[in-house]
């Protein structure tokens, strides 16, 4: 298949990347000025916060602040995670413009997680949708453990695919099929799309990939290669699975704009810009940049 011309992508670094930080409470004025970097350096697409109890994820605990304190750009969606119906309306007051509700392919990993099998999750989900396209808010879907599971091990693509439709179904326009623990490659990723593809129009599917293994980008290729104009990525690859030992996070979101580059593909990203916020939260937080073209451009970008 013909590669597209131009492709989304969706920075879910300052959600997603930084809610399992572990030790000290990560600023409010690291978050805005993190989410403002992004923006400036062309991200269109930013997954910003998340409402979601303390208790649970104490890292964004203050989303609210965090929403209020960006200098939100004329174009750039701000998303938040939104649970429930409380997490909802949290959002729609601090002007969210876009909010996403999560689930998984996995029975275990669902009872695992939030104690429910994934027909419970889904129906906790109805009411979040409903009063979101009330208030004119655009929900996105998350799909889970689309390739793998820890508990159970491999995923059927066609359970991936009901999911994904049941979602849709529901009123999500977009679902995000997310290799939770990065144990995908190529062909498998491939097979999964087309299972999903079947009943989910391709233009409202994204993929959201681990890169565990290494095998990131070149999964990213094969979903190009299936049609998909979306990605999900994270600034120096940020964020991490709890559940997969050794796992190193997000696909970078350097490593995804260097690749669509490469191919010709446009993502209205500049590179040099991104880099240059990359170094600077891995700084801010203490840690390695998982980011291999952050690390060979080096922290001195002009």
């Amino acid at each position: 298949m013909k590669l597209p011309n131009s492709v989304r992508i969706v920075e879910v670094g300052p959600r997603d990347g930084l809610q399992n930080e572990r030790g000290e409470f990560i600023s409010t004025d690291i978050k805005v000025e993190l989410i403002d970097s992004l923006g400036n350096a062309g991200l269109t697409h930013i997954e910003a916060a998340s409402f979601v109890s303390p208790k649970w994820v104490p890292q964004m605990a203050d989303a609210t602040e965090v929403m209020s304190g960006i200098k939100r750009k004329e174009g750039v969606t701000y998303s938040a995670l939104t649970p429930n119906v409380i997490g909802l309306e949290g959002a729609i007051k601090a002007h969210a413009s876009e909010v996403a509700v999560f689930s998984a392919a996995s029975e275990a990993f669902t009872k695992k997680n939030i104690n429910c099998s994934i027909s419970e999750s889904l129906d906790r989900f109805i009411p979040v949708i409903e009063k979101a396209q009330s208030a004119g808010i655009p929900v996105r879907g998350y799909v889970s453990t689309v390739i793998g599971c820890p508990y159970a091990g491999n995923i059927s693509p066609k359970q991936v695919a009901a999911i994904a439709k049941q979602m849709l179904d529901m009123g999500c326009y977009e679902i995000s099929l997310g290799d939770t623990i990065g144990i995908g490659t190529p062909k498998i990723v491939k097979t999964m799309l087309e299972a999903v593809s079947s009943v989910v129009p391709t233009k409202q599917l994204a993929v959201h990939f681990h890169d565990t293994y290494g095998q990131a980008i070149a999964n990213i290729y094969s979903a190009l290669e299936e049609g998909i104009t979306v990605i999900d990525s994270s600034v120096a690859g940020l964020g991490g699975c709890p559940y997969a030992k050794g796992a190193s996070g997000n696909v970078a979101t350097e490593d995804v704009v260097y690749l669509l580059e490469g191919l010709g593909i446009k993502t209205g990203v500049n590179l040099k810009d991104l880099v240059k916020t990359s170094h600077w939260i891995t700084k801010q937080l203490g840690k390695n940049n998982n980011s291999k073209v952050a690390i060979a451009m080096g922290d001195n970008q002009a």
